[in-house]
């Protein structure tokens, strides 16, 4: 506890970070609960912190190996624009749903939202945890506390978007366009790291940082 309080500066500084980084994951979530029966979506959120707490633990420790794959913010851009135009898929077919029939059949099934969330947390989960263990530093407790903030207000976030999206169908296209434009700033990102790293002669700029993304 002492520990904790000691580093309570940094602590509310991941708390902060968590606040704005975890939005994404939440809006995935959301998104991907909000197109099921009512009865589901809470098992896709329970899900959607399981696998964000697995994710982020395995990513705090092999953060570094990540970091140096030239590869891995393209695989991850291409990722999220995949689930933005499935998104935006579901989304066309439930308004042409409610206005031929005057109601959303919701009948996608628990599988598919899980799958979504997996392919997305996978993109979007790396930057969370270099950001809180960049702030962490080599203190291990106060990166397990920045990592459970992080979950837990993803959940949170998580099951009231899924209301909310569902309720109001334009919030939701905002939530897409919003994972779409993370998937083109990752795709640009990797773009320009594989420039610099593989030698291509492309007239991209330099990457800021290659331990930043």
């Amino acid at each position: 506890m002492e520990e904790i309080t000691g580093a309570l500066p940094q602590l509310l500084e991941i708390m902060w970070l968590n606040i704005i980084l975890s939005g994404d994951n939440a809006v995935v979530i959301g998104l991907a609960a909000a197109g099921l029966p009512e009865s589901q979506r809470n098992k896709a959120v329970l899900f959607g912190i399981a696998a964000a707490a697995v994710l982020r633990i395995v990513f705090s420790l092999i953060a570094q190996q990540l970091l140096a794959l030239w590869w891995i913010d393209i695989v991850g851009g291409l990722a999220l624009l995949y689930i933005a135009v499935n998104f935006l898929i579901e989304l066309r077919k439930s308004a042409k749903e409610e206005e031929t029939e005057g109601h959303a059949h919701h009948d996608k099934t628990l599988m598919a939202a899980l799958w979504q969330i997996i392919v997305a947390d996978v993109s979007m989960s790396l930057d969370n945890v270099l950001a809180v263990a960049a702030v962490a530093r080599s203190n291990v407790t106060l990166l397990i506390v920045g990592l459970a903030i992080s979950i837990v207000m993803m959940g949170l976030l998580g099951g009231l978007l899924a209301r909310v999206l569902d309720r109001y169908k334009w919030i939701a296209y905002l939530g897409v366009a919003l994972i779409a434009y993370i998937g083109l700033e990752l795709l640009w990102e990797g773009l320009v790291i594989s420039n610099a790293t593989l030698n291509l002669g492309l007239p991209l700029p330099a990457p800021h940082n290659a331990a930043a993304h």
